[in-house]
């Protein structure tokens, strides 16, 4: 089947985040006296924010969430500056864009990141459109995003294909019946993607880029 478009998660997969992430929510959770160790934070990356704090810190209530993700908010606002692309990753997003596939930004991450990401990649010319946490109820791995996204792109699932570094793309990827790849740029390990449903696993935008022509 001809892909037609292709949804691309951002932190960790196009944009050097993760590691900004973990520091982020490190310092908000010690602030709140719930000191984390940043593996456990790893782990949870990707997933929905709220099922994030569950899966780190426990069940919290409504208002010391909401603490945790201001706190979160303003220390990645201060780590900006250090948000960088992956190498290739521009490269990559003009790439598929030029193949006349449709660039979809597809992120568990809030409207307001997803703007300093996409500035940090700088190839908005490319993106055909983008999904956040803030258009669903329920961010990766709940599929609502890519569902989001599908609609957006105007495209069926079976002509699309999820890029992302993480388990919960990889599930999510799943739950929505689209083909998935993954890259190990996120920093978790190839065995755990393709447990998770990818194809296909690379280092990275440059190697993913090097294989469009057979992806494609």
């Amino acid at each position: 089947m001809t892909i037609r478009t292709v949804l691309f998660d951002v932190d960790g997969t196009l944009v050097d985040s993760n590691y900004l992430h973990i520091d982020a929510w490190q310092r908000a959770f010690a602030e709140l006296g719930v000191p984390v160790e940043s593996w456990r934070i790893h782990r949870a990356l990707g997933r929905d924010s709220g099922q994030l704090l569950r899966a780190v810190a426990g069940e919290r209530d409504e208002e010391w969430d909401d603490r945790a993700w201001a706190l979160h908010a303003k220390h990645l606002r201060e780590l900006a500056p250090r948000l960088r692309a992956f190498d290739g990753a521009a490269d990559l997003l003009r790439a598929v864009a030029g193949r006349g596939v449709r660039v979809v930004l597809a992120t568990s991450a809030a409207e307001d990141e997803l703007t300093m990401l996409r500035r940090a990649i700088g190839a908005d010319d490319a993106v055909h459109a983008s999904t956040s946490a803030d258009d669903v109820d329920e961010a990766k791995p709940d599929p609502d995003i890519l569902e989001v996204a599908l609609r957006r792109a105007d495209a069926p699932a079976a002509e699309a294909l999820v890029v992302g570094d993480s388990v919960w793309d990889m599930t999510a990827a799943g739950r929505a019946r689209i083909r998935s790849v993954g890259v190990l740029c996120g920093g978790v390990g190839a065995a755990e993607l393709t447990d998770a449903g990818a194809r296909e696993v690379f280092e990275g935008p440059t190697a993913l880029l090097e294989a469009l022509d057979r992806l494609l």
